[in-house]
């Protein structure tokens, strides 16, 4: 996964621009962007991919905290073991 962007990757962007509660009573669940992201991704899946990663970036975050997290994956199936990455991770 260290290659250089080429013509076979592609990106998916979610952002989320209402808090938690919005998306709670709204859709009934507060993984609505964790869904859409998900549904993005295997939209795209079918492009010479060998890796998949997600990352998620806090914004307005005091000093010291941290505001990025990311997991990667080179797994067979690396949209699958990403999310179950974050599922363990939510738990």
């Amino acid at each position: 996964m260290s290659d250089d962007i080429k013509h076979e990757c592609g990106l998916a962007f979610i952002r989320l621009r209402k808090p938690f509660s919005h998306y709670l009573q709204k859709y009934g669940t507060v993984m609505y962007g964790l869904n859409k992201l998900y549904l993005l991704m295997e939209k795209q899946h079918n492009r010479g991919q060998d890796g998949a990663g997600v990352a998620t970036v806090k914004l307005n975050v005091e000093p010291g905290h941290p505001f990025l997290h990311r997991i990667r994956s080179n797994a067979n199936q690396p949209i699958a073991y990403t999310f179950s990455q974050i599922g363990t991770e939510v738990r």
